[in-house]
């Protein structure tokens, strides 16, 4: 099967508007929302949710206050000020982990003098399997403040594999994370082919070097797909120039299209709420170019440089 991610330098730029309508387009595949920090994808897919499994990534600390003696130990050591103070004029001071703050080092574990602390499992969020208009979706969703988001991604990946062996599908259609953190990177490593989708602006081109590079270290094939590209063609004409200079197709140009906005009121991809427009049209057209090249893919055999 061949793992296309769709990426971006920087939110904002309508990668997951883009992911939706090329699930309406696209055939005999798989979905994964790697965007685990900020999933949305199912604002528009509307998931039946069929199996929702915990997600279990490191550990939170807790004070066991009937064996606590108050010696102030583990408040001193923490590096991450998680352990708040309460002071009592008849018992004296008291010591209670935040577990919002909490990082699960576990140095306070190791040095309590009394083994007075515990330090469980932490349920850092959920994820998903799911069944849409499209095809199968795996999604999750990170806890409020919680870490391992790059854990949580190549999970949600590593079970969008597994749907797409049991059902015979060819394509895993992955909305990736913005950016260039560990999210990214967990989204990125070892997948076939990706689509950075941008915008015209400083940031968007700024961003998309960066991102571009993060593929090239990995060995990933990129492509771009510039959106609302009408909003400031110089800019369009700078980053289809700097693409070219990289070696680096530009398989399309989407024009800016206020009806985006309704068709996410409606639940629907752009290509569905209003197929004849020319937005719409550009995305069908930039699917097609995707399409052929996972069709090369799979007929020349995959990128043997990935990591």
């Amino acid at each position: 099967m061949t793992e296309l991610v769709v990426c971006s330098g920087k939110g904002g730029t309508g990668k997951t508007s883009v992911v939706a309508s090329m699930a309406a387009l696209a055939r005999d595949f798989v979905m994964a929302d790697c965007d685990v920090d900020a999933a949305n994808l199912h604002l528009v897919l509307t998931p039946q949710k069929q199996e929702t499994t915990p997600f279990i990534a490191g550990h939170i600390a807790h004070i066991r206050e009937e064996d606590c003696t108050g010696c102030g130990e583990c408040h001193s050591l923490c590096q991450f000020s998680s352990i708040d103070r309460i002071d009592d004029e008849v018992n004296g001071p008291t010591f209670r982990v935040d577990p919002v703050a909490c990082e699960g080092c576990g140095v306070c574990v190791h040095f309590c003098p009394v083994d007075a602390i515990d330090f469980p499992d932490s349920q850092c969020g959920e994820w998903s399997f799911s069944q849409t208009r499209f095809g199968p979706l795996v999604h999750a969703e990170l806890g409020v403040g919680a870490e391992n988001s790059g854990k949580l991604v190549s999970l949600v990946r590593e079970q969008a594999r597994l749907a797409a062996q049991r059902s015979g599908a060819d394509l895993i259609l992955i909305d990736g994370p913005p950016g260039i953190g560990c999210p990214v990177t967990a989204a990125l490593t070892g997948a076939d082919l990706t689509l950075l989708v941008t915008e015209p602006s400083l940031s968007g081109l700024h961003d998309l070097q960066r991102v571009l590079d993060l593929a090239d270290h990995f060995g990933v094939p990129p492509l771009v797909c510039i959106n609302k590209f009408d909003l400031s063609p110089p800019l369009s004409l700078q980053i289809e120039e700097s693409c070219r200079e990289r070696g680096v197709p530009v398989v399309g140009r989407i024009p800016y299209e206020p009806l985006v906005n309704d068709a996410q009121i409606a639940g629907l991809s752009l290509v569905e709420f209003a197929p004849d427009s020319e937005a719409a049209q550009s995305i069908t057209a930039v699917w097609r170019q995707v399409e052929h090249q996972v069709a090369g893919l799979a007929v020349n055999g995959k990128n043997d440089d990935k990591h």
